[in-house]
């Protein structure tokens, strides 16, 4: 069958001696033509030679990537947008509703590094076809659950992880076996703009099959169909490429699997960065919402402030930690800390002004606007932005090592102007902030009504009374 992978399934996907051949026109070290200017970069021919995928069927391979990361957090959003009709069928209240996303990101939290571990030894295509048929057919499964079973829609919700942690972990290590440099940023930032697209078509897609069908379980059974087609794409086009063949020289010895323990020793030298994230975020989020709390008894536009504050903040300290990276790690991590801290504190408050300026009937599709603007302003398309603009200035200076973290330290400073740009705009966003939420609160007790789209008349005072005229009688 064509384009069928050859290995066994949870076989080792590598062979250890398909290293490149001496010789091979466009890699370092051989005897071919080594394209100038940029040694360590492959040609296409070279390239097609190490991995045995064509150009375009590396593209082809990405493009089916990246529908099912699209889909996989369509699914992950869909019981968002039918959040409501799920808790008054189960008759369940807001704590047990919230309990569905707590075991879904467990269960995926808990299965991530399982896979993790799997996807490095044995053939990813295979691990991947498992686990989003499998989490087909349980999310297929939990739209047919009857009232009195809510436990079951929990222990399903659970299960949907195993198949989001086979494929979130394994999918991203395809892309970077198949493409190097600037070509792997592109390929990684059109992946990863599945995710803000996907999880605003979950809020959209769940609400308006529910609206369709007239039944929310219908809004659970979209994506499993679509998950045969994800399986299918997977078997018929996605080829194993060799594991990291794109990176080694031609002359290096082949990579082989270490130990698990080998692994974990070696990655906790490089999660200095990542715990420092983990635990600003939750001081940052802690330390933001209880600020916002206590000033808002004395300002009502405390929210939008403390937002502007942290991120006012938070630039000076992120441009410190870029400018002291070649003179002192310390200082960097020091100045990473602060700032990682002033932006984290926006998060939760971020979320709260959104449900408050909105009527309970438009949160969801709100939700789904802010998650999709503010990936597409932000991660989707910034790391290619930041790679562009490193690759921009790496042209004008002598090739060097030097050369590359000067020009990766200079664009990636540009995130520093950002989130000086976006404090200005929580500054904007303080004057309007009051009279928005009002708004919502009249519209909700059902002293504010909104004007039809065609309505174009004003009220104005009749004998002690209010009446409605068009504008036009007014203007003549």
């Amino acid at each position: 069958m064509a384009g069928s992978d050859p290995a066994p399934f949870l076989s080792q996907a590598d062979d250890p001696d398909d290293g490149p051949v001496p010789g091979t026109p466009g890699l370092p070290g051989s005897v071919g033509n080594a394209k100038s200017g940029d040694p360590e970069v492959p040609d296409p021919e070279g390239l097609q030679r190490i991995t045995g995928v064509s150009p375009g069927h590396s593209a082809l391979i990405v493009a089916v990537l990246c529908y099912i990361n699209l889909l996989n957090y369509m699914d992950r959003f869909t019981v968002a947008g039918v959040l409501p009709d799920i808790e008054q069928f189960f008759s369940i209240g807001d704590s047990s509703s919230g309990l569905i996303q707590t075991v879904f990101i467990s269960s995926y939290m808990v299965l991530a590094p399982v896979f993790g571990y799997l996807g490095d030894r044995y053939n990813r295509k295979y691990l991947m076809c498992g686990g989003i048929a499998f989490w087909s057919l349980v999310t297929l499964g939990s739209s047919f659950i009857p009232r009195e079973r809510f436990w079951l829609l929990l222990l399903t919700r659970g299960l949907v992880g195993v198949g989001e942690a086979s494929y979130s972990t394994i999918a991203p290590t395809l892309i970077a076996d198949l493409f190097v440099a600037d070509q792997r940023s592109r390929m990684l930032s059109v992946f990863y703009f599945a995710i803000p697209v996907g999880s605003g078509l979950g809020y959209i897609a769940g609400s308006k099959v529910k609206d369709v069908a007239g039944d929310w379980h219908w809004a659970l059974r979209v994506t499993p169909g679509l998950g045969v087609v994800a399986v299918l794409l997977l078997f018929l086009i996605v080829r194993e490429p060799p594991r990291g063949a794109v990176e080694r020289h031609s002359d290096s010895p082949p990579l082989n699997p270490t130990s698990w323990w080998a692994d974990l020793r070696a990655l906790a030298r490089n999660l200095i960065f990542g715990l420092i994230t983990c635990l600003t975020g939750v001081l940052g989020v802690g330390l933001g919402v209880e600020i916002s709390r206590r000033l808002r008894r004395s300002n009502p536009r405390a929210d939008p402030l403390v937002c502007a504050a942290g991120l006012l903040g938070s630039a000076p300290f992120l441009f410190l930690s870029l400018a002291c990276a070649r003179g002192s790690i310390v200082a960097t991590y020091i100045f990473i800390f602060i700032g990682e801290t002033l932006l984290s504190m926006n998060w939760a408050i971020v979320a709260d002004i959104l449900l408050y300026v909105v009527i309970p009937t438009r949160r969801s599709t709100a939700e789904a606007f802010q998650i999709v603007l503010s990936h597409l302003l932000g991660d989707a398309g910034s790391p290619y932005l930041i790679g562009l603009i490193s690759d921009r200035l790496r042209r004008s200076w002598p090739p060097s090592f030097l050369s590359e973290f000067r020009a990766l330290q200079f664009s990636l400073m540009l995130c520093a102007f950002v989130g000086a740009l976006g404090g200005a705009a929580f500054l904007g966003t303080a004057i309007f902030i009051e009279g928005d939420r009002r708004r919502a609160q009249l519209h909700v007790q059902g002293l504010l009504q909104e004007a039809g789209p065609t309505d174009d008349r004003i009220v104005v005072p009749q004998r002690g009374r209010s009446t409605r005229v068009p504008v036009s009688s007014v203007l003549i």
